[in-house]
């Protein structure tokens, strides 16, 4: 019966790669240990993990040190939110107990997004804003491009915004966002802002596998990527542009100090093999159609 049917729900989960299944089944089978053990099946998935890492950071142009493996997209996406408010928080603080300059960062942390995000952005913004933790600016796409236009982000930047959060690909419509031209207007903002600097984020859930992406030339600290959009198992990573150095990251989980106390917990190493293999020169292609 079912190849009798066309599946046609891509944006919402891909099948499995038959290279990734056996990719995935070889890493239980035989990379079973603990990664942070020195026996020989640990070393197996820690060795998995390092080469995965490199997969993925090449596929959107970064460095094996930027890759974060997180248990999915909402993580990841709640990960940035959260870094964002508490990266607010802490420069505030290191602003009075200075003595200097606040920049204008007094009050609330300010987020700017749009209004099409996926929930795993606008859920995490209203309940921050629910809490009393940030304030939020929705900022509408245009009705006759679809698009978030970069005037109007522009137009929305207060001296306590903190994070522009806009997805590159919309999972309804298709519309790819003008990231490239917002970065580019955000980070000459910045050059005049004497502390707080806004950070700059994308959900590129919709993107990775349909479309070049590459984190530099779109000028963004962040990216959010998704396995089962393109053919992976349901994991995710976060690519930050240089984390805990150039671009901040406050976690959300305390543990054992996996992912370089980022995301700490016993890496998923068979579901990280997966995500590692789509993402390698020899599998990764874009979805056709």
């Amino acid at each position: 019966m079912n190849q009798d049917r066309i599946y046609m729900d891509y944006n919402a989960t891909t099948p499995l790669e038959p290279e990734v299944i056996q990719a995935i089944s070889e890493a239980l089978q035989d990379a079973w240990g603990n990664p942070s053990s020195s026996y020989i099946a640990g070393a197996k998935a820690k060795a998995i993990i390092n080469q995965s890492r490199e997969n993925v950071a090449r596929m959107v142009g970064g460095k094996a040190e930027d890759i974060i493996f997180t248990s999915g997209g909402t993580e990841a996406n709640n990960l940035v939110l959260h870094t964002a408010v508490e990266h607010f928080r802490r420069s505030c603080r290191a602003a009075e107990e200075g003595g200097g300059h606040q920049n204008g960062s007094s009050g609330l942390p300010h987020i700017i997004t749009s209004n099409v995000e996926h929930d795993s952005v606008k859920l995490v913004a209203e309940q921050l804003q629910k809490e009393g933790k940030a304030d939020v600016t929705y900022v509408p796409v245009s009705k006759v491009t679809a698009r978030v236009e970069v005037e109007d982000i522009m137009a929305a930047v207060r001296s306590n915004t903190c994070l522009v959060s806009i997805m590159l690909a919309n999972n309804e419509t298709g519309v790819v966002m003008p990231l490239p031209e917002i970065c580019q207007r955000i980070k000459r903002l910045n050059r005049q802002r004497e502390r707080l600097q806004i950070l700059l984020h994308t959900d590129a859930a919709q993107a990775v596998g349909k479309i070049p992406v590459h984190a530099c030339e779109l000028g963004v600290d962040y990216l959010t990527i998704v396995g089962h959009k393109f053919y992976a198992p349901r994991i995710g990573a976060l690519y930050v542009n240089g984390p805990g150095t150039r671009t901040p990251v406050y976690p959300m989980l305390f543990g054992g100090g996996q992912e370089r106390n980022f995301r700490p917990g016993t890496e998923n190493t068979p579901m990280i093999a997966g995500l590692g293999k789509v993402s390698s020169p020899g599998i990764f292609t874009y979805i056709t159609f």
